[in-house]
């Protein structure tokens, strides 16, 4: 069992930048590690993944704009935020993933607006 708590989420001026956390409450080490977002009347979507070797996969929205990370040894994941766009507004959240067990954090709330 891995409990996930998402952080760094808020209003945020299109253009702008947000850095987003995922705290696990075990190592998660040999875990793949995700983000995903859902925006209002919309499915949850694939954002970013990075694997338990550091190998990292984006949704083609987001290349170029997002950047996640992991640092095994805090047990956390990050996705870097840049050049925020209106599309972006939605709850975003973490999940880990190791074989056919899959854990997901609460969400936290990103909006970009002016």
């Amino acid at each position: 069992q891995v409990q996930l708590v998402e952080s760094g989420g808020g209003l945020v001026q299109p253009g702008g930048s947000l850095r987003l956390s995922c705290a696990a409450s075990r190592s998660i080490r040999a875990y793949a590690m995700g983000w995903y977002r859902q925006a209002p009347g919309k499915q949850r979507e694939l954002v970013a993944t990075i694997s338990s070797s550091g190998s990292t996969n984006y949704a083609d929205s987001v290349k170029g704009q997002f950047t996640i990370s992991r640092d095994n040894a805090k047990n956390t994941v990050s996705l870097q935020m840049n050049n925020l766009k209106r599309e972006d507004t939605a709850v975003y959240y973490c999940n880990a993933n190791f074989g056919i067990v899959s854990y997901w954090g609460q969400g936290t709330q990103v909006t970009v607006s002016s």
